[in-house]
């Protein structure tokens, strides 16, 4: 009998559980589910371990659950792209590597996640893919393909092809989440009810899976690329997205909101790079060398500072005013440029600002001969110090409490 490319007879290594010893199976057609999950348990009993699905096409109608101190562990070291259902010639789901092929759950975002994550437990190297989501019609709801509960767990070297929901980062503490890329499409991660340091590092979401009209509307009008709560310290490294409705969403739950420190972090071609509705009044969000093709958009229900230094904005299509700030919070932008603001020639400021405090200075506002800022009567204090505005200053001030000079006027 001709032995199926794709299954992989390649050596476990030494100290790990083969899952196929379990039963596994990655043909692409045995639910492996019963299996791996035995292979997990097992993995728990002798103290914890690394359960290996080498490379294959592995196919799960239901869920798993990684105990404690348990790695599940793939063939991959570091996120594969797997865009050959879009572009010919490139390699597809389970082609290469380890490839978990979920089916269970669709229909719904209610539900139990496909994975979930405990304590000190790890999830690396694989790709999961939906493979009964169809890249040419408006994408089926499913739950969420990874929650992560308990102390430390760990999503490392990832690819989330095509998740409705990506990771459930709720209910943890000191989660790292490195190396993970993939096309969500409707929510990437959504972090709540952390009361230690999270680290999210290296995350982009791009559309490897489908550029389909019904996949990308679904995308530009309902989905959220980042989306962050109660969080006592969230550090965010070099995370990316296109055409998100909204890339970066700061809000409050039942738990209050947080605060966020992001890090070479950015949104393209989408209308909402970044929307914050609360971040703590203390400590706010801070972006820095980040870059925005996208609108700043800060709500009147925001209580907190927002930052951001040294970053570019930059316009789509529909670019009315970049920044419009709300909010009980002071707003800061040091040492940013602004490429592109009122793009339909209506007369609108590239910032508007009706926030209780605002910093402007050192950036450049770079098109000629348009309002750069309007400084609404219900900011309380505004300084505007340093900037270059090009063209000739547009600065529309209503406000008692600003201070505005030493601006470079060329």
């Amino acid at each position: 009998m001709e032995r199926d490319p794709f299954i992989s007879q390649e050596a476990v290594p030494s100290g790990w559980l083969d899952a196929r010893g379990y039963g596994a199976k990655g043909d692409g057609v045995t639910d492996n589910t019963a299996a791996v999950q035995h292979a997990l348990d097992t993995a728990r009993k002798g103290g914890g371990g690394t359960v290996y699905l080498p490379p294959g096409r592995y196919l799960f109608r239901g869920s798993l659950k990684v105990p404690i101190s348990v790695t599940l562990a793939g063939s991959f070291h570091a996120p594969p792209a797997h865009n050959g259902i879009r572009d010919a010639g490139l390699p597809k789901p389970g082609e290469d590597g380890t490839t978990l092929m979920v089916t269970g759950g669709a229909g719904s975002e209610e539900g139990e996640p496909f994975l979930t994550l405990d304590t000190n437990s790890t999830l690396k190297g694989v790709t999961i893919y939906y493979s009964e989501q169809d890249p040419q019609a408006r994408p089926k709801p499913y739950p969420w393909t990874i929650a992560m509960r308990g102390k430390n767990p760990a999503v490392l070297d990832v690819e989330l092809l095509n998740p409705y929901n990506g990771i459930d980062a709720t209910q943890n503490e000191r989660h790292l989440i490195r190396n993970v890329h993939g096309q969500p499409l409707r929510r990437g991660i959504l972090v709540d009810q952390i009361y230690d340091i999270g680290r999210i590092e290296n995350v982009h979401w791009n559309p490897w899976w489908s550029m389909s009209e019904p996949v990308l509307k679904l995308i530009k009008e309902e989905g959220e690329a980042f989306i962050l709560g109660k969080t006592d310290w969230e550090y965010m490294l070099n995370c990316f997205g296109i055409f998100y409705a909204v890339g970066f969403r700061f809000t409050r739950f039942k738990h209050g909101p947080g605060n966020t420190v992001l890090t070479q972090c950015g949104h393209d071609i989408g209308p909402v790079a970044v929307l914050v509705e609360d971040v703590q009044s203390h400590a706010g969000v801070a972006f820095t060398n980040g870059q925005f093709m996208a609108n700043i958009v800060v709500r009147e229900s925001n209580s907190g500072p927002v930052k951001f230094h040294n970053c570019g904005f930059w316009p789509i299509e529909t670019t009315t005013t970049q920044a419009d700030l709300a909010g009980r919070g002071h707003i800061t932008f040091n040492g940013c440029h602004f490429a592109g603001w009122d793009r339909k020639n209506e007369g609108v400021p590239c910032i508007r600002a009706r926030c209780n405090g605002l910093t402007i200075a050192a950036c450049d506002f770079m098109v000629a001969g348009k309002t750069q800022v309007e400084i609404g009567a219900e900011v309380k204090a505004a300084i505007l110090m340093g900037n270059r505005l090009r063209g000739g200053e547009k600065i529309i001030n209503r406000s008692a409490g600003a201070q505005i000079g030493l601006n470079a006027v060329v």
